[in-house]
């Protein structure tokens, strides 16, 4: 056996993620921040931190414009360690990227600037942005080739690497026809990512600091600047309400494909619509018109009946739900259960085999294994300022049209009597009946129809014209 020391691993290098967030997004027409809109159930700003936490960020500084601390608030909520900074003025990219000069002070091997309404970007085209640092290059910028170019960027390149990016204004005829186009997201070495932000100068007519123009200072140092690519979709950024439909189609389009290589059948995919955080197991069945809202989690071989809506919901294995099902947060569907056709369940407990398969709500209830819940079963579990809870047996079964109103208690095996209105408890193995006595008058009915027509006759009589 040698005693030759094994080769120590590569150290893995640290990143700083500066996001910039302090964009309003005028053209959105919201009173809410722009990179707070939502795609797949989770803001702009959460998926593009949840994309540099997978790519390896060490740490995030989240630039924010003044008086938001709603987008601080949400940058928090996802990566509670994140630095916030200030921009209290909007000039420019730079200008953003060195509100956080405090964070950039202490150096990370790497750091890479990008955008909350950026937030399509995966984990992996982060990490490929960064790979060319470890080589040698001082900056590294995300490109795409666009199949219209026009109002992009160019990236110019020679036998070096990348030498510019040339905005559609300044660029010479020969320029424009460069399908090369930059992206905005940009990696720096992280012993020269704040002097090379400080040195861009103000050198447009806006008077704005533009982050493009780190580009040509490294470039005048004599330091390499290298190109990496994405597809244009990938890139894409968002500014209005038209923009945002486009990403969640294509982040509903991930996520179909991603459940359907885990082994989930989605029988008409493009009708899905999934949260990112939807946790779906193998040999699921979902049918058509099926929405899930944030905080779901199926089991293996459940089925979601078409035009159900779920969230914060949890399925257990062999269960079904739907059609036409809406789980509420809370909702917990055990193994083999059954909820039916425009059954409502809120922060219920459903039992192992029980069923309520048609025409019912069920809120604040703990309902028992192989109970059987009847059409038109009402949980009356709001009592205009409190909630109450419905505690049902193992094995009880009741009725249809019966009203439970909590608090109560049905014990295992009781029985309740269909259009019973139940306000006390119900022992085990009892029939619990909260109805009037049906009473039956003989021939009332003949009588009643004998009068009515004569008195219609007599009124004819009396008045054939108006009759």
């Amino acid at each position: 056996m040698s005693n030759a020391a094994a080769p120590a691993a590569p150290r893995a290098r640290t990143c700083l993620a500066v996001m910039l967030a302090a964009g309003e997004g005028t053209r959105m027409k919201s009173a809410r921040a722009k990179v707070l809109h939502e795609i797949a159930g989770r803001s702009m700003l959460a998926h593009a931190l949840t994309a540099l936490r997978e790519a390896g960020a060490t740490r995030v500084a989240v630039v924010v414009g003044p008086d938001r601390e709603d987008v601080a608030e949400e940058a928090r909520r996802f990566l509670p360690g994140a630095e916030i900074f200030t921009q209290a003025e909007r000039l420019g990219t730079a200008h953003a990227a060195l509100a956080a000069a405090a964070a950039l002070k202490k150096t990370e091997d790497d750091v890479v600037v990008a955008f909350a309404d950026t937030p399509l970007v995966e984990p992996a085209t982060y990490e490929r942005l960064r790979a060319p640092l470890a080589a040698g290059a001082a900056v590294a910028v995300l490109g795409f080739e666009a199949a219209d170019p026009f109002g992009y960027g160019r990236l110019v390149s020679d036998k070096d690497g990348l030498a510019a990016i040339r905005e559609e204004r300044d660029a010479s005829p020969e320029e424009r026809r460069i399908t090369l186009c930059n992206a905005g997201l940009m990696a720096i070495r992280g012993e020269r990512a704040l002097a090379l932000l400080r040195e861009v100068g103000n050198r447009n007519v806006k008077g704005e600091y533009y982050l493009t123009d780190v580009v040509g200072i490294a470039r005048a140092a004599g330091e390499r600047v290298v190109v990496v690519t994405a597809p244009e979709a990938e890139v894409m950024g968002i500014n209005d309400r038209a923009q945002l439909a486009e990403a969640e189609a294509i982040v509903q389009a991930r996520l179909r494909r991603r459940a359907m290589k885990a082994g989930v059948t989605l029988t008409a995919p493009e009708t899905v619509f999934f949260s990112l955080d939807t946790e779906i197991g193998s040999d699921v069945v979902v049918e058509p018109h099926v929405v899930f809202g944030p905080g779901v989690r199926i089991e293996s071989g459940a089925v979601v009946h078409a035009f159900s809506h779920l969230e914060g919901a949890h399925v257990a294995r062999g269960a079904s739900v739907g059609p036409f099902a809406r789980l509420r947060p809370g909702a917990a569907i055990g193994a083999k259960a059954r909820i039916g056709n425009f059954v409502e369940v809120k922060n219920a407990e459903i039992g192992p085999g029980a069923k309520a398969n048609h025409l019912a709500y069920l809120g604040d209830a703990t309902i028992g294994e192989g109970s059987n819940i009847g059409a038109g079963t009402i949980t009356c579990n709001y009592d205009g300022f409190d909630k109450h809870r419905t505690e049902i047996g193992k094995g009880a079964f009741v009725g249809t049209n019966s009203s439970l109103v909590a608090p109560v208690s049905i014990g295992e095996g009781a029985y309740i009597g269909s259009g019973s209105v139940i306000t006390d408890d119900v022992p085990a193995d009892a029939l619990a009946l909260g109805r009037g006595r049906q009473a039956i008058k003989q021939g009332w009915a003949k009588a009643f129809r004998n009068a009515a027509s004569a008195r219609k006759m007599k009124a004819k009589a009396k008045d054939p014209v108006s009759s």
